[in-house]
């Protein structure tokens, strides 16, 4: 960070603490609210998403050629099998916001083209089986069809708008890949590579299941064994990198994981502590702004409306799945329908915190653009639900 930029951010933490009348009982609820909200996010993400994320995303730095990124993810790669992999790759992980950052980084450091590595990034929390399936159980079918839809569409569009947008930045950032001619010496095979990243991600898989809210059904078992897999895997995956890697290889990939880690991990805990800051938890509403000023804004189906609640579900932090119980509690206080959808478009592939790591990643142009692109297609595409379904 250059001097300027840290005489910035020390001013503006110094006026904050300055003039925020600390002692009014909202501004107290609203620190609280912070401050569980970032107890909350340590507890529940930290060990369980963050962590295998991280050591994935070092992997694919130290272990993934370019080459083969640049086969199905570099701008050459054909659209639809680009596009696929990437829908597809996010369906499967089914991570929250923040969670699938490490893998999105990890994949656009070693060339993946900016259309592929964005429609990777909405789909990971946005193309969520579970979330469909409990959003048309909860808030009904018409509501969990078109967010599935949606959510499959946005992906492929903002994916193929950013790659049109910057075009000629993706093919010299490609060519300067292609001509690194990166070379290492593989000691294990391709078989023992999949078997290697497919038990990370079946590690992470598993430790990112949420208890269902019904305590019975195929989810709920999943839910149950749940630890046991996760206890396999890893004793799986010792014994592959004692037996597969030598310790120069355990080096690399370590400090890979950690320069992963170093990057994101603070950005994300400043991004949930404003985030609890001003909206509180996901179960509560103790921030700065009530959450019957929220539901007044968010009534109807007026433009005004639906652009609220993109903008709102861009920049609330929601875990896997609170997104559901949230939105049940605004439709109860009047929340259109239209701008229901809108919200669950934009939040789970938005929030403050994914901001500001997605900022460090793709640099402040391309960041903007993705939000813009994020929050007006959610806006139009909840008007038009608002519109033609009742």
């Amino acid at each position: 960070m250059s001097r300027r930029k840290k005489v910035l951010l020390y001013t503006g933490v110094f006026l904050f603490i300055y003039f925020v009348p600390f002692t009014r009982s909202y501004i107290q609820e609203a620190v609280n609210e912070a401050l569980a909200m970032t107890r909350y996010y340590a507890r529940e993400h930290v060990l369980t998403c963050l962590i295998p994320a991280f050591f994935i995303a070092g992997a694919i730095a130290d272990f993934v050629s370019r080459d083969s990124v640049l086969k199905y993810f570099g701008h050459k790669a054909h659209n639809v099998l680009s596009y696929s992999v990437a829908s597809i790759s996010g369906m499967i992980l089914a991570v929250c916001s923040c969670t699938i950052l490490p893998l999105f980084a990890g994949i656009y450091k070693r060339g993946a083209g900016i259309g592929p590595a964005v429609a990777f990034l909405y789909s990971g929390p946005a193309i969520n089986v579970l979330a469909v399936i409990l959003t048309a159980r909860v808030l009904g079918w018409q509501l969990g069809l078109a967010r599935a839809v949606g959510a499959v569409i946005f992906a492929v569009v903002i994916g193929l708008i950013m790659a049109v947008i910057f075009r000629k930045e993706d093919h010299k950032r490609a060519d300067e890949f292609v001509q690194s001619g990166e070379q290492k010496e593989e000691n294990r095979s391709l078989f023992q590579n999949i078997i290697y990243f497919l038990t990370m991600l079946l590690i992470l898989v598993f430790a990112t299941i949420n208890e269902p809210e019904t305590g019975e059904g195929f989810w709920y078992l999943i839910y149950r064994i749940k630890w046991p897999m996760v206890i396999i895997f890893i004793t799986l995956l010792a014994y592959q990198l004692k037996k597969w890697f030598n310790k120069q290889e355990l080096k690399s990939w370590t400090n890979s994981t950690w320069e992963f880690a170093e990057q994101i991990l603070p950005l994300l805990f400043a991004g949930v502590m404003i985030a609890g800051f001003l909206m509180g938890r996901p179960e509560t509403s103790g921030g700065i702004i009530p959450e019957d000023l929220i539901a007044r804004f968010v009534g109807g189906n007026s433009l005004s409306a639906n652009f609220t609640a993109s903008i709102l579900g861009a920049f609330m932090y929601f875990a896997t799945l609170t997104e559901i119980p949230i939105l049940e509690g605004l439709l109860g206080l009047g929340m259109g329908r239209g701008p229901a959808l809108a919200l669950l478009l934009a939040g789970p592939a938005l929030s403050l915190p994914n901001m500001l790591v997605i900022r460090s990643v793709l640099g402040t142009k391309k960041t903007a653009v993705f939000i813009v692109l994020v929050v007006v297609m959610s806006t139009l595409v909840g008007m038009l639900y608002g519109t033609f379904i009742i």
